[in-house]
């Protein structure tokens, strides 16, 4: 299961990781949003112990979005050692996103 990150939690789970983090900006209203849930979910199961994944609701972190400048949703960020190593928007195949966790490790 996807993690869910937040302000109170983003230093300890994302920069200070120990592995490479996947994050998926995302909101309850957006429906790409809604149709990437389930491939999210996915990956985090199949990554579980390599790449850590979660989700950041951009309404209730304006914050962090507005840090990673997030325009658009769904808006994916993979961080490894506390930076960022690359950023995609939009909806996407399984396989795309799997290449890229790919390259994170």
């Amino acid at each position: 299961m996807a993690n869910k990150f937040n302000a109170q939690n983003f230093e300890t789970e994302v920069l200070n990781s120990d592995i490479p983090v996947m994050i998926d900006f995302y909101a309850d209203w957006c429906g790409p949003c809604k149709m990437m849930g389930p491939i999210v979910e996915k990956l985090a199961s199949e990554y579980d112990g390599k790449v850590k994944i979660g989700k950041i609701n951009v309404d209730e972190e304006p914050d962090l979005a507005g840090k990673y400048n997030i325009m658009s949703i769904p808006s994916f960020l993979f961080i490894k050692g506390g930076t960022v190593a690359d950023k995609t928007v939009g909806g996407m195949q399984k396989e795309d996103l799997a290449t890229r966790l790919d390259k994170l490790l």
